[in-house]
């Protein structure tokens, strides 16, 4: 007898749980394919939940001006409210027609963090770009639980990325000895430098977290990322079911249950390349941008699962009529609150 989806996923979990933080054994990778196959019977509401809330930006970009405001008032409460008589969440078991796109609820995959987080020190904010300078994006980001299907309020997204030039609040240049080394040449650590170090203690631009609402959505304004020697264009990602507000304004982090990555369209980074100050980012008459589908240590592969069925990939509307007004972005992360994961960087 087959048992449903839910069941086989609430067997599944005590295999995750004892397994490493990517699956990296046959075991592991089977595991993470079975889970994703359970969590598929409710990809048609997290398909509706997307929909839903680009129906709202659409409404609020006709009704008015999509400007950039700031801290709380960056999107109006009940924005995601649900039709009258209906679930927002509501699950619909899968048929073979349903197409598995960008945003189903498939269990999203775990990837690196990278060097780059500062494990104390992350505003609680969501107008994170500062004093950056760039192409205006906001961050429409979803969190749903994948063994209810339903939407996960209060959880904390924590985001960090690189500002347009490449570099990352903190690491502004490599070490003294490392100050001429040239990018690995070949294997996955392909056009990789060594991290630059953290010298700058104080510098927080592009970072911060904030809470999901009632509808699991966290919604943050910053700048379109740049890139660097290696890595595709990408934004990382934490989910912290439990933290504790600290009066400086950050937190300190309680239970972890994902660590990801997010990248946008190719032809998308090409354009915004053409801008200013894309143009002056140090290495784009030299190693030049790194490609998705080039992306050393494979992460933009990883970020789709073992099988390729998750898209990390934000679908992006234009705040105005040309690019450079920028854009608005919307991805849903499918997690396991269920399952831990070491908050520290492996390599």
């Amino acid at each position: 007898m087959l048992l449903p989806s839910h069941a086989l996923l609430s067997l599944l979990l005590p295999l995750l749980a004892t397994a490493h933080s990517s699956p990296e054994t046959a075991e592991e990778r089977e595991v993470q394919r079975a889970l994703q196959q359970a969590a598929y019977h409710c990809a048609p509401a997290v398909a509706e939940f997307t929909a839903y809330r680009k129906r709202a930006w659409a409404q609020k970009v006709l009704t008015g001006n999509p400007s950039l405001p700031a801290y709380q008032e960056l999107f109006a409460d009940g924005t995601y409210d649900a039709e009258p008589g209906q679930e927002l969440m509501s699950c619909t078991p899968v048929t073979e027609e349903v197409k598995m796109e960008n945003n189903t609820c498939v269990l999203t995959p775990t990837v690196t963090e990278g060097p780059y987080y500062h494990k104390v020190g992350h505003p609680i904010r969501q107008n994170i770009a500062e004093y950056q300078i760039g192409v205006p994006l906001l961050l429409d980001i979803g969190v749903i639980d994948v063994e209810t299907c339903k939407p996960l309020p209060n959880v904390l997204v924590d985001i960090w990325h690189a500002n347009a030039t490449g570099h990352y609040a903190g690491h502004p240049e490599p070490t003294f000895e490392l100050r001429d080394e040239k990018p690995q040449v070949g294997g996955k650590r392909n056009g990789l430098l060594s991290a630059f170090p953290r010298t700058k203690p104080a510098e927080t631009f592009l970072r911060g977290a904030w809470p999901t609402n009632e509808n699991g959505v966290a919604q943050f304004s910053t700048i379109f990322p740049g890139y660097y020697t290696g890595r595709a264009t990408h934004i990382h990602t934490k989910v912290f079911p439990s933290w504790t507000p600290l009066p400086n304004g950050t937190f300190e982090a309680g239970k972890l249950v994902h660590v990801g990555q997010f990248f946008f369209d190719d032809e998308i980074n090409v354009q915004v390349d053409k801008m200013h100050p894309y143009t002056t980012n140090p290495i784009k008459d030299t190693v030049g941008r790194t490609r998705n589908w080039r992306d050393s240590l494979n992460i933009f592969e990883d970020s789709q699962g073992p099988e390729g069925k998750y898209n990390p990939v934000f679908r992006l509307e234009m705040l105005g009529g040309v690019v450079n007004q920028g854009f608005a972005g919307f991805i849903t992360m499918g997690v396991n609150t269920s399952v831990e994961v070491d908050n520290w960087w492996k390599g």
